[in-house]
């Protein structure tokens, strides 16, 4: 549950709610309407040190919870701007624990400074079947195939890229950084989405791109890298919960408090079993499901709460309504997806 106190919580969680509240959400209209996250937002990120999020937690300076709150706090300030930037920590977990020490060194600081800025294509390899291949030749790896949905293109400098290579038979997932930049095998397709367009979102198309060795980040067996994505759920689970915290807050503020009450209790229930699911990761996709659907429920109170002038096209409650259907299907799954038609059905 979201700490209450300000002051008692750690320093980054209380700067994150300044710059949700201050700078983020303020803004937030503006940039789904213009389709661009302002580049002050990442020198903001950045400044404050939440670049180096995912480093933190590896020296225990951060635990998950503070983290999960950090995430869910800046959702609810700018879901554009939060979820390319959650993407550049899981380029930062990839190389804190590279046995590539000459990548990590190349890389590394520059990362956890924002100095240089990565995002992950990881879709490809999770889908079953894959979607992107890798095969191994003299100097690295050939990608062939397709990575769907990669966010923060014309921001990133570095792609975390994950591949599936069944060629021996051992069904390995290959991870390694490239280059954000098209051509010499790698193409961009630009997608139109109906909310989170700021997320910059893109297909790329991979077709005899080298990875090179010195680039691999290294391999893994396709049930690890399943079991790792467990936790990426979880986290991807806090922009729902953040754009549902979001609604309830308007709908207090709307004096609707018996609505805001019911759907806190809602928001509470879906925030533990999140947490309780890294524990038991085959219950993640339910949590992850309520915890869309949560947002769903509470974004749709909010129009109902403020009647017509929410069909206006800048109103912040059609926004969010938007952007609670972003969450049901963002880095989803199909057995997600299937919880989510049994809530939405019931």
């Amino acid at each position: 549950m979201v700490t209450a106190n300000v002051d008692d919580v750690h320093p980054m969680i209380r700067r994150a709610r300044e710059i949700a509240d201050n700078v983020l959400f303020p803004a937030a209209g503006e940039v789904d309407r213009r389709g661009e996250v302002p580049g002050e937002h990442w020198e903001l990120l950045a400044r404050e040190g939440f670049y180096g999020l995912a480093a933190s937690a590896g020296t225990g300076e951060l635990g998950v919870p503070e983290i999960v709150e950090i995430l869910e706090t800046l959702s609810g300030g700018c879901l554009s701007t939060t979820f390319v930037w959650m993407q550049h920590n899981g380029a930062v977990l990839g190389l804190a624990g590279t046995e590539n020490t000459a990548l990590r060194d190349r890389y590394f600081d520059g990362l956890v400074r924002g100095a240089i800025r990565a995002g992950v294509a990881f879709a490809g390899a999770v889908s079953n079947p894959a979607k992107l291949f890798a095969r191994e030749v003299d100097g690295g790896y050939l990608l062939n195939g397709d990575a769907p949905f990669v966010s923060g293109w014309g921001v990133v400098d570095l792609l975390q890229v994950s591949a599936r290579d069944d060629s021996s038979g051992t069904d390995l997932v290959v991870n390694g950084l490239v280059d954000a930049a098209t051509g010499d095998g790698l193409s961009a397709h630009t997608l139109e989405l109906v909310a989170g367009q700021a997320t910059s979102t893109v297909r790329l198309k991979f077709e005899d791109y080298l990875l090179p060795a010195d680039r691999v980040t290294g391999t893994a067996p396709y049930s690890d890298f399943l079991s790792y994505q467990a936790f990426g759920s979880r986290l991807n689970g806090c922009v729902a919960c953040g754009v549902a915290g979001r609604a309830i807050r308007l709908l207090r503020e709307a004096g609707q408090e018996t609505a805001a009450a019911a759907l806190g209790k809602r928001l509470d229930a879906a925030r533990s079993a999140l947490d309780a699911a890294l524990a038991a990761p085959d219950t993640m996709p339910a949590a992850r499901a309520a915890a869309a659907d949560v947002a769903l429920q509470a974004a749709g109170a909010l129009v109902a709460a403020v009647g017509a002038p929410a069909l206006l096209a800048g109103h912040t409650a059609q926004r969010l309504v938007r952007e609670a259907t972003f969450t049901l299907v963002a880095a989803s799954r199909p057995d997600m997806r299937e919880h989510l038609l049994t809530l939405l059905a019931d």
